[in-house]
């Protein structure tokens, strides 16, 4: 069903590295925040890279070529519900028994239709749970639904009428652009998008998708031979730099991420084996994404805020989190998986 895609083309690459440092950049800006800090300094060159754009476009690259070298559509699936429910339902049961701990009761029908709704992957904060921590009982699983909307809309550009592959990547081209002018309009036009309902948007694909997209174009473009991309991480994240901090920011909130994108791949594709020498295949930022939000509120119940100290308190813990996470929920179920066709090491998609 798929393009051949062979290990030497994927072989090595920083995308776990990559990964856990986006993932460090959402708990310093969201510790930051939440935790009554201000801005100290040098938070805005940590907010120049945002780690959700990355993993939007880390999953492109990686998921459409996990989809090509898949059996078929059932086994895709497999793999990305392995990879997104048993971390994401561990966490939303830590969350219930912390807040229970904290003195809130989740024995009512609100609750259990709640929490019937996050095992999904729905995720909301609700009534009941509004005065925990923050407010929100985990802000940055926002991002879960998003990439579930991701993964289910990625076969149908591959299980449509085109045949060949260069037709194929055509259509991903048009639907990438066709997105692109929607999130360029979305950013400019704030005002007419919270006149419709702008909570809703914000969470569904439509403003996001073009990131993935943009991954997905860069890997069917087989950009890890690219000699615009191998090798070339430094100039690309300089370019993203000048772009971020010169270009006005209506076009800057489009543009910016999309050479941040490019950066991204690039980066992943220069002095590729350094992410296996650090982290010996151990992919931690998705627990780190998923628990530090939990760990700010335990913080922000048990009185701890208004403190710098605090910040590296919570990666800290967030690393452990991210670490037992990966060893004993994450790893154990993605040994699961149904193996590919064609096998491609290096990023755990």
């Amino acid at each position: 069903m798929s393009r051949a895609v062979t290990e030497s083309e994927f072989k090595t690459n920083n995308f776990d590295l990559l990964r856990i440092l986006a993932a460090t950049q959402v708990v310093l800006v969201h510790s930051a925040a939440h935790l009554g800090l201000g801005r100290p300094a040098g938070l805005s060159l940590v907010e120049a890279f945002p780690g959700v754009p990355i993993f939007f476009a880390i999953s492109g690259f990686l998921i459409s070529a996990s989809f090509e070298r898949s059996r078929d559509v059932r086994s895709y699936t497999r793999n990305r519900m392995l990879r997104i429910y048993p971390g994401l339902w561990c966490v939303v049961l830590a969350t219930v028994l912390v807040a229970t701990l904290f003195g809130f009761g989740f024995l009512h029908l609100r609750a259990l239709f709640w929490l019937a709704c996050q095992m999904g992957g729905l995720i909301y904060t609700p009534g009941f749970l509004r005065s925990f921590g923050m407010g929100s009982y985990n802000g940055a699983l926002w991002s879960i639904p998003i990439e579930l909307q991701f993964y289910f809309l990625l076969p149908f550009f591959y299980l449509g009428v085109v045949r060949t592959e260069r037709a194929r990547t055509l259509v991903f081209a048009a639907a990438w652009l066709v997105f692109v002018v929607a999130a360029f309009l979305l950013a400019i036009g704030d005002s007419a998008v919270e006149a419709f309902h702008p909570k809703l948007l914000y969470y569904s694909f439509i403003p996001h998708i073009y990131l993935f997209l943009t991954g997905v174009l860069l890997q069917r473009w087989n950009a890890q031979r690219s000699r615009w991309i191998v090798g070339k991480g430094l100039p690309w994240v300089a370019a993203y730099l000048v772009v971020h901090f010169t270009v006005p920011w209506g076009v800057n909130r489009v543009f910016g991420p999309i050479v941040l994108a490019v950066a991204t791949v690039s980066t992943a594709y220069t002095l590729p084996g350094l992410s296996q020498r650090l982290l010996r295949g151990n992919d931690i930022s998705y627990g780190v994404y998923i628990y530090h939000g939990l760990i700010i509120n335990i913080l922000i119940e048990l009185g701890h805020k208004g403190r710098l100290f605090y910040v590296p308190v919570v990666l800290v813990l967030t690393l452990v989190a991210g670490w037992l996470s990966w060893r004993f929920i994450e790893r154990p179920f993605l040994r699961r998986k149904r193996h590919a066709l064609h096998a491609v090491p290096g990023g755990s998609a």
